[in-house]
């Protein structure tokens, strides 16, 4: 592991993943499916050592990523698709790791881990395989795709990016779309500095941005799946970001159906726009009347 992960902290976390507490041996580790706050607690209760809750992103971040990334864990083994931000992520000891850490301190460990070691690339690369089978892929342009990790917030932005952004802005530019499981999913920060836009990464910024360069507009979109839309305030912090930009700001409030709209619908701010994914054609339009007036052929 890196030197980041050898450390008190992840060395509980190990013990927590094999229900080691300090009356077991080795040789009795197990397998139980366990997540981050069952950990915190089995430390507490096993070895006397007190987490304050907000170490629990620490402990995801900085433990138990690093497992998962290097095949010690397995990541959400009962349900591979689980969205990532899901309060029932578990992590489970991978099976090949438990049978060798079974046999540490005997003779055998010597050899098992020489063994292990040399099939450990092969372990990754196969569990890395899994978890890329469960993610969403996107299509940002013609022959090009990136991959979100699922979920149905996620879900939601494949949608704005690959319905509404040719619908509402054909031939826009993906700048921006992020990602349950990594807030930076996809940046290109390059076109928002031409923009005159430099973004504070401590900024919350919208799930999605397009450019829409025929216009000259950025497309500030909030995916809606269980946080609000772009109300009062959230108008206000976006603008605060996006006041440098040489580009016509658009503030969309992206909802997956109407029903979930109708609960969020005295929360919309005026002079935005409203998308519906299962109505992926229309849009509508909170902006008093500068719309005003008959539809032709009606």
């Amino acid at each position: 592991m890196p030197t980041a992960q050898q450390n008190e902290r992840s060395a509980l976390c190990l013990l927590a993943l094999l229900n080691l507490s300090p009356d077991k041996k080795w040789q009795e580790s197990e397998n139980p499916l366990i997540g981050i706050t069952p950990i915190m607690d089995w430390v507490s209760k096993h070895y006397n050592k007190k987490y304050a809750p907000n170490t629990r992103e620490t402990i995801r971040r900085y433990s138990m990523h690093q497992f998962v990334d290097a095949g010690i864990a397995i990541y959400n083994p009962d349900k591979l698709d689980r969205p990532i931000n899901s309060p029932n992520t578990v992590y489970r000891i991978e099976s090949n790791i438990l049978n060798l850490l079974k046999t540490f301190s005997t003779n055998d460990w010597d050899y098992n881990l020489k063994d292990y070691l040399s099939k450990k690339e092969t372990l990754i690369a196969r569990y890395a395989m899994d978890r890329k089978q469960n993610k969403i892929d996107v299509r940002i342009a013609k022959g090009k795709e990136i991959s979100l990790s699922p979920g149905s917030h996620n879900e939601l932005i494949r949608d704005v990016i690959e319905e509404f952004g040719p619908r509402f802005a054909p031939g826009s530019i993906l700048i921006y779309a992020g990602d349950t499981g990594d807030k930076w999913g996809y940046f290109d920060e390059s076109i928002l500095t031409k923009l005159g836009v430099n973004i504070d990464f401590h900024g919350k910024m919208p799930d999605v941005i397009l450019y829409f360069k025929k216009k000259n507009w950025l497309l500030l979109i909030e995916s809606v799946t269980s946080h609000g839309p772009v109300d009062g305030k959230r108008h206000a912090e976006l603008s605060q970001l996006f006041s440098n930009s040489s580009a016509g700001i658009v503030y969309v409030t992206a909802f997956p159906n109407r029903s979930l709209m109708g609960r969020y619908i005295v929360e919309i701010a005026w002079e935005t726009e409203v998308w519906v994914a299962d109505s992926p054609s229309h849009l509508i339009h909170f902006n008093g009347n500068r719309f005003l007036g008959p539809y032709l052929g009606q």
